[in-house]
């Protein structure tokens, strides 16, 4: 599968595409699929891949149980449940991603891209999740408050900024190096350019490297809080995101 491995990820520039057809490459040594392009999101940057089903031309549904790059980010591998019957190369298949599942994490996504705008410290550590969501900054001890994040990231949904995502060169990312927010990962080069998701008008909210999907406007977030702040260590806090509103009390 060396020469084959290549994938057109139609999510980076489609997040909201839900279905399409794709032609099978071929199967890993490992049993995961490969096709020439696909809708499902691939587990990176603390977003966790996607699931969904793979359905043959004679009706065979096959399972995705798990979505998640090979040795490149071009490198998309779809992990079938286990005992599926696997598609053959050449075969063409319809692809579906469980979409509800995907929008949450999308909704989830942007609204931690929020919490590093409201919270502009360097990010040791962050996980997306479809309830409950991490950032973890490191900072030292500090005034902010799960009232007054929820407070100021509710007035950033509430204004239903528009989200869009932009390229930029290698050249252009060394010159701005404030653009990257986390710690210790850099993102990929070697590619030539950059994307960079971006909030509000111009930009003005946020705009940082990123490969993830996300909404269209922050309106579409939702309600939004944080459930705790937790103390991590000397210079590290853990924000925890979850949706709905802040529970009183």
């Amino acid at each position: 599968m060396e020469q084959l491995s290549r994938t057109e990820a139609l999510f980076r520039d489609e997040p909201y595409l839900k279905s399409a057809e794709a032609a099978v490459l071929g199967t890993n040594d490992r049993g995961g699929i490969i096709l020439d392009r696909t809708v499902f999101y691939a587990t990176s940057g603390g977003q966790p891949g996607d699931t969904g089903v793979l359905t043959r031309a004679d009706g065979t549904a096959v399972t995705i149980a798990a979505t998640v790059t090979g040795r490149t980010k071009d490198e998309i591998i779809h992990v079938p449940a286990a005992g599926a019957a696997l598609p053959e190369a050449g075969e063409r298949v319809l692809l579906e991603i469980d979409w509800e599942r995907r929008h949450r994490l999308m909704r989830m996504h942007t609204a931690c891209h929020l919490l590093s705008a409201i919270c502009p410290f360097p990010i040791t550590g962050a996980s997306v999740g479809e309830e409950d969501s991490r950032i973890d900054f490191d900072l030292p001890e500090t005034g902010f408050t799960k009232e007054s994040v929820t407070e100021n990231l509710m007035e950033l949904v509430d204004a239903d900024h528009p989200v869009f995502t932009r390229w930029i060169s290698e050249a252009e990312l060394a010159t701005n190096p404030g653009l990257v927010k986390s710690k210790n990962v850099r993102p990929p080069s070697g590619a030539g350019r950059i994307r960079l998701v971006c909030i509000g008008e111009d930009a003005s909210i946020d705009s940082q490297p990123c490969g993830g999907t996300h909404v269209a406007r922050t309106g579409e977030i939702g309600a939004i809080h944080i459930g705790k702040i937790e103390k991590k260590g000397r210079e590290n806090r853990r924000f925890r995101i979850r949706f709905g509103p802040l529970p009183a009390g």
